[in-house]
């Protein structure tokens, strides 16, 4: 399977819209830090975009987008002299759908939020910047643009299952956000998501993906992606940040726990599916990754 298709789908990634924004002449909106990755679209308009702990503002125009991969509050403003209100009052006192800022409606943007299951940080969240922004007009953004265009008409027009729709078109624009990303600031990135722009790399974790309970050794990842062992373990090392049979095991665990967590299957045919010859093999791999024991673990998350 795809790598970044298949952690967007253990993680449980699901979109959240939330009010858009209109405002206009000189204004300022301060909002506290999201849960979980942020994201807007500028609509209509510019303003500025600072977020905590990012050095210079950024400079958002009509058509860009960004995500907030960070738990920081963040401001939204016309300009740096303008004295910023809090966004709680200001979207609880919304009407069809839209929060209002200063005078007018001279910029207006859409927005929401991406979650994820719990644990989801270590995977994806850590890996990329506080900030990735996405310029409209940048090559092969077409897509970004288009999904955001429909999710404004959905939300727009209401038409049946109109939030269903646009919810799904925001994880597509996630997707899309996440490959321009890796295709235009390859050195921003690391661990697993940055070993997809390696093109050695991303075979052998397309590899590990598509058959995780495969006895895999070093030498078996270097002959499919048709380089020496040690350009493999070097290379795999220096983008991911461990080595490939380390990322192995720590990949078998996180499908170890997705099925301890829908709670059918036994220890033992579990430990089979992902590639552990025994109960007791996968009991001592799953302590020494996640610190509990699969029972342990299997127990609390079914917990009410």
């Amino acid at each position: 399977m795809d790598p970044l298709e298949d952690v967007l789908t253990l993680l449980e990634t699901r979109s959240h819209l939330s009010v858009s924004l209109a405002a206009g002449g000189r204004w300022a909106v301060r909002f506290d830090a999201p849960d979980g990755v942020k994201f807007n679209a500028v609509r209509r308009g510019s303003c500025l975009l600072e977020v905590d702990g990012v050095d210079e503002p950024i400079e958002l125009a009509e058509g860009d987008c960004y995500l907030l991969a960070r738990q920081r509050s963040f401001t939204l403003r016309s300009d740096p002299d303008a004295v910023p209100v809090a966004a709680a009052p200001l979207f609880a006192r919304a009407e069809g759908g839209i929060a209002r800022a200063g005078r007018g409606d001279d910029v207006f943007l859409v927005g929401g939020r991406f979650s994820f299951r719990a644990g989801a940080r270590e995977l994806l969240l850590d890996r990329l910047p506080p900030v990735i922004r996405v310029p409209a007009g940048t090559r092969h953004a077409e897509t970004v643009q288009w999904a955001l265009a429909a999710i404004d008409q959905e939300l727009t027009h209401r038409q049946m299952a109109s939030t269903l729709v646009a919810e799904h078109l925001a994880v597509v624009m996630l997707v899309h956000v996440l490959r321009l990303h890796l295709a235009h600031e390859p050195h921003g990135v690391s661990g697993w998501l940055a070993g997809l722009g390696d093109p050695v790399v991303a075979t052998a974790l397309a590899s590990l993906h598509n058959d995780p309970a495969r006895a895999w050794t070093v030498a078996g990842l270097a002959r499919a992606a048709a380089v020496s062992r040690s350009t493999l373990a070097a290379r795999f090392k220096a983008t991911v940040g461990q080595g490939p049979l380390e990322y192995l095991t720590r990949w078998r665990i996180e499908l170890a726990a997705r099925q301890l967590r829908e709670g059918g299957a036994t220890l033992t045919s579990i430990a089979h599916s992902v590639g552990y010859g025994s109960e007791s093999a996968l009991s001592v791999a799953f302590k020494r990754v996640r610190g509990r024991s699969p029972g342990d673990y299997r127990k609390h998350a079914l917990m009410p």
